[in-house]
Parts: C-alpha cells; sequence; structure tokens
C-alpha cells in the first residue's frame, strides 16, 4: 500500500511541475523582455510540501528548474542556458526551493507528531 501512495505523490508532483510549466510557457509566448518566470514554481512547491511532505517537494524543487530550463529559457528545448545570470537564477532557485520545501514540511511535522504522542486527555486530569 506504500508503494501506492508513494506512486500517487510522484504522479501529483510531476503533474503540478507540468501544468506550471504549460502555463509559464504560455506566458512567455505573450510577454516581452526579461522574465524570471522560474519563481512561480515556489508556490506549488511548497503546495507539494504541505500536502505530501518533504520528499515529493524536493522532486518538485529538481524537477522545475528542469522544466523551466528546457521551455523557458534561450535557447529552447534544451537543458543548456546560454544567459549567465538566468543560469545563476536557476541555481539560486533550486537552493530556495529544497531549502523551501524541507521548511515547509517540518514546520507542519511537530503538530502531527504532538498530537499523535499526546492524544486529548478527556477525563484523566478533571478527575484529580
Amino acid at each position: 500500500m506504500w508503494i501506492l501512495k508513494g506512486a500517487v505523490s510522484v504522479t501529483v508532483t510531476l503533474a503540478v511541475v507540468s501544468a506550471v510549466t504549460a502555463v509559464l510557457w504560455l506566458v512567455r509566448l505573450q510577454a516581452l523582455g526579461p522574465q524570471h518566470l522560474v519563481f512561480f514554481y515556489l508556490l506549488p512547491t511548497a503546495l507539494v510540501a504541505v500536502i505530501y511532505g518533504s520528499r515529493p517537494a524536493m522532486l518538485c524543487a529538481i524537477a522545475a528548474p528542469l522544466c523551466a530550463a528546457f521551455f523557458l529559457y534561450e535557447p529552447l528545448y534544451s537543458f543548456s542556458v546560454a544567459n549567465p545570470l538566468e543560469l545563476g537564477e536557476l541555481v539560486c532557485f533550486t537552493g530556495l526551493a529544497l531549502i523551501g520545501a524541507k521548511c515547509t514540511a517540518e514546520l507542519l511535522r511537530p503538530v502531527a507528531s504532538f498530537a499523535q504522542q499526546n492524544p486529548a486527555t478527556d477525563s484523566s486530569d478533571s478527575g484529580a
């Protein structure tokens, strides 16, 4: 069963990255001038971290700059990036997204573990 759960999280993660890439690709076609579209992947990465945890979010944080380099940066449809500034942008985004994914997932962990370790005290404290 855990294999199915892992497969669902990976599938959803890749689907989210694909959907965001498609939207950003359309924005890139319509807009003129320099763009910094890779940073729009931060919100979906955080959303994946909240729903599925840090591992799928880290997959999202690694897949996003690969998709951005392939579809959004010149030369198109190649993983090479012509402008060193844009390459630095991709590297900074990757570091920021990995840190953000881990922090977002860890913010939810103490609440879940506290709830498991300390079940609701119905009458144990009021009877004394």
